[in-house]
């Protein structure tokens, strides 16, 4: 399971949260997310204006002004990114210094960038400083100055170098930092947060699910408390409090489709395949063309007994990725379940001649071919599933290749 999603460089209004009363946000947010991540822009321009149209959905144009800046339209850009920020002080201000940046004008860009740190909505320095915008006034005397005058709190500071030092595998060095912190601010929301990201990499489950439950006390929709609440659980095997948790990131207006996919797994887990299905469904929605989200589709279709179903998921696959072993290898374990025999072994040859290495699939073509009649076939490759390392082709050779 992924539960840590990395967002797209183009994306950053999306991470604005919205208060949405704990519901589900609508089917258009998820679509136009999925089309600007596609690259499919204007498409998303369509989708959030007809939104803004028919809904009266505010939201919306902090989203188009992401689209609109993508395309290099700039004007209608800040035009999205003012309007909201009446609606919603300061959400847009990160918008709007980044068009500010990519117009050369460091001096604007700085100061919507001074009002959006000072908001709720304030990037970390991390955010900022590898946003490639910014790259077009970072040799300007107004950026330095800029950044000559502490902008973040010691905590913020440290969180940063608890998080890089997580990510460049030193737990050790994030464990001292996170446990002074701890230490010194014991009552700070964000430090507890860090010393909770740190038990989880040392594998302090429960640690880490007594840690943040307390802290959703304060804030109950927390994605980032409750994704980490979410690793946790699955880690420990408790899918169910695993659904609850990323059921509450999804009713918090979460726009990460993903998180469907996420709780899919869980489900799987937990036997609720109809549940599982929907939620795989609801993310092919969005985005119809994803290898892993039609492949758990294909999966979850034949556990349900729908064996046929599964196969025209595993086909969509094929016909997007004729290239991907794995993808001729789940049709033919499909139809390899229902014993339709020439096609297993069909798809099995696909599979392997693109990654001759896999054993099992060998082994599997062997016994689709004896059922088909061709024994010698099938002896060539029992022997190659043998020599791969395949024991169970032992009583096979010794049934149908000694003569």
């Amino acid at each position: 399971m992924n539960l840590i999603k990395k967002i797209p460089i183009f994306l950053f209004c999306f991470t604005v949260v919205f208060k949405t009363g704990g519901q589900q946000a609508p089917g258009y947010l998820f679509k136009a997310r999925a089309l600007i991540e596609s690259g499919k822009n204007n498409e998303a321009i369509d989708v959030l204006s007809e939104a803004i149209d028919n809904q009266k959905d505010n939201r919306c144009y902090l989203f188009r002004g992401d689209a609109y800046a993508n395309i290099g339209k700039y004007f209608e850009a800040e035009e999205d990114y003012q309007y909201i920020n009446k609606i919603i002080p300061h959400s847009g201000d990160y918008g709007l210094a980044r068009i500010y940046a990519l117009k050369g004008d460091a001096s604007r860009a700085l100061a919507y960038l001074e009002e959006n740190l000072a908001s709720k909505f304030r990037k970390s320095e991390k955010e900022i400083m590898l946003d490639p915008v910014f790259d077009r006034i970072e040799n300007t005397q107004e950026w330095r100055q800029f950044w000559k005058k502490e902008r973040y709190s010691e905590v913020e500071t440290k969180v940063q170098e608890v998080k890089y030092y997580l990510s460049s595998g030193k737990m050790d060095e994030a464990r001292v930092i996170a446990t002074q912190l701890t230490g010194s601010y014991p009552e700070d929301n964000l430090a507890n947060y860090t010393i909770a990201l740190v038990d989880y990499e040392f594998k302090r489950y429960q640690e880490v699910i007594t840690n943040i439950s307390k802290l959703l006390l304060a804030d109950r929709n927390n994605s980032d408390y409750l994704i980490l609440l979410a690793r946790a659980q699955t880690a420990i095997g408790n899918y169910a409090g695993a659904i609850g948790s990323i059921t509450r990131i999804i009713e918090s207006g979460n726009t990460d489709a993903g998180f469907f996919l996420d709780r899919a797994e869980c489900f799987i887990k937990t036997g609720e395949l109809e549940k599982a299905m929907n939620d795989i469904n609801q993310y092919l929605e969005f985005y119809p063309e994803n290898k892993k989200a039609l492949k758990m589709a294909g999966t979850v279709a034949g556990a349900m007994g729908d064996n046929l179903k599964g196969i025209s998921y595993f086909t969509q696959n094929i016909e997007l990725n004729p290239g991907d072993p794995e993808c001729w290898l789940n049709r033919a374990n499909a139809y390899f379940t229902a014993k339709a025999w020439e096609f297993a072994a069909y798809d099995y040859g696909m599979a392997l001649d693109l990654k001759p290495d896999i054993a099992d699939a060998w082994l599997n073509k062997g016994i689709a071919l004896v059922n088909t009649g061709k024994t010698e076939d099938a002896c060539f490759d029992f022997k190659k599933a043998y020599l791969l390392g395949n024991k169970k082709a032992t009583p096979l050779i010794n049934k149908y290749c000694i003569h």
